[in-house]
């Protein structure tokens, strides 16, 4: 699997090339033909969305392509061919298919979502099968994978069934302020040569499928998916089964194209573009991940936080606490009798209320406590550290992930180092506050209740 993961680098760069700020949408598009998936490009009129299937389809050798715009007035016929008169002399309704859809490798359908019932129950099945329901057969397509396009996403029912349908969802946005000299300097002519040592062929297909089952998906991995599940549920998207199921099988290409033998939580980038109900919550799932990159099980920092803030409470009620006084020679300071009507004396009323000390007992328990989350912190910053050189030695070595995510999620750790090392030093400064509280001149031996965290 080394040499097709070195062949697929070189492919990504020549599919590439001579594209402005499309390389993640190039990644994507061949990542989801070897999975066996869909690509929906979210977007405006201009922004390459085309271009990127043309380029797609160079990537396979012997692939045929097929290509259409849809409007509300599209047929049947238009993507699956018309029908045979010949079928229809003998009373069979089929279509002759050569040079339509089901005869495609590689299909780019724009404004997808613009067909009508007919044709949206029929892509169901091609693009999930890959068969095609030709009269009363139901025949086997070559379809490797397909790109639609659209402008929107339609928010109804009948096209909900279709959407899902599209593993991978992308927005392509025009190019930014950065990119626009580069665009502005893109050659006229030439094509895209994409060498045919490059190209894959079915044995390379076939070889990645089957591969498919020995590909372990560890523990760690799984936590994470069942997280995320959550996660959304909890935000209102629902993913469905079908769907879960195919990320599984998405990851695994991603971790075999990249010569693995078991799916790494890098993989797990991908669930940005597969796990959001609709392109514009990828956000969503982006920061969950980013920021779970920094919880390693209970080492959470946000617990660091809510714990320190305890410690911290905790500390300032039994400063305030009011207390018997006490004198230099350890004993209760005690003041006048108090009597009854009858002036008989039954008590000894103490003289002032002082600050309240604490046994030597208690001030030990309090600051074991604290040691213990200063640890707790100390192991997090060292594993946090282990992750980050994890991190760059990934983006490194993916095929996969954009360039950018790697600086992105760095930072994003960096950050979250920091406000950690802040915690440290008010965990410190509580340790010396509890240090301090004023003793009792003997120890009763009473330990406090541990502070509720």
């Amino acid at each position: 699997m080394h040499e097709l993961k070195a062949r697929l680098a070189a492919l990504i760069d020549a599919l590439a090339s001579g594209l402005v700020e499309r390389g993640g949408a190039v990644r994507l598009a061949l990542l989801a033909a070897l999975a066996a998936e869909h690509l929906l490009l979210v977007g405006p009129p201009g922004t390459a969305k085309s271009e990127l299937a043309r380029r797609l389809h160079r990537a396979f050798r012997d692939a045929t392509y097929f290509e259409r715009l849809l409007t509300r007035f599209s047929v049947p016929e238009e993507l699956f061919g018309p029908l045979s008169i010949t079928a229809l002399e003998e009373d069979r309704y089929e279509r002759q298919t050569a040079g339509f859809l089901p005869s495609a490798s590689i299909a780019f359908i724009d404004e997808v979502f613009k067909a009508n019932s007919a044709i949206l129950n029929a892509l169901l099945t091609l693009l999930n099968e890959r068969e095609f329901d030709n009269g009363t057969r139901r025949e086997p397509t070559p379809l490797i994978s397909v790109i639609g396009a659209t402008n929107e996403v339609p928010d109804d029912e009948v096209t909900a069934a279709f959407y899902d349908r599209f593993l991978l969802r992308l927005r392509v946005e025009p190019v930014t302020q950065a990119g626009f000299d580069a665009l502005l300097r893109l050659p006229f002519s030439g094509s895209l040569d994409v060498p045919d040592a490059l190209r894959l062929g079915g044995d390379e297909l076939a070889s990645i499928a089957s591969g498919l089952d020995a590909v372990s998906l560890p523990e760690e991995v799984a936590v994470w998916l069942r997280e995320l599940r959550a996660h959304l549920a909890s935000r209102g998207v629902t993913v469905s089964d079908r769907r879960w199921h195919k990320i599984v099988r998405l990851l695994k290409t991603s971790a075999i194209t990249n010569a693995r033998t078991a799916v790494e939580i890098w993989d797990l980038w991908l669930l940005r573009y597969c796990a959001a109900g609709k392109p514009e919550e990828e956000a969503l799932v982006a920061e969950w991940y980013e920021r779970r990159l920094g919880v390693f099980e209970a080492l959470d920092p946000e617990r660091f936080a809510r714990v320190v803030q305890a410690f911290e409470a905790q500390l300032e009620l039994e400063r305030n606490a009011s207390g018997l006084d006490y004198g230099e020679d350890g004993r209760l300071r005690l003041g006048e009798s108090v009597g009854d009507a009858k002036g008989a004396s039954f008590a000894t009323r103490m003289t002032s209320i002082g600050v309240k000390r604490y046994g030597p007992t208690h001030i030990a328990a309090r600051c074991a406590q604290v040691r213990g989350l200063i640890a707790e912190i100390d192991d997090y910053l060292k594993r946090l550290d282990a992750m980050r050189a994890r991190l760059r030695a990934a983006v490194a070595a993916q095929l996969w992930i954009e360039p950018g995510f790697g600086s992105r999620a760095d930072a994003n750790l960096a950050r979250t180092g920091e406000a950690v090392a802040g915690l440290r030093e008010r965990a410190l400064a509580a340790l010396e506050g509890y240090a301090s509280l004023p003793r009792l001149p003997s120890d009763s031996g009473a330990v406090p209740e541990p502070i509720a965290t």
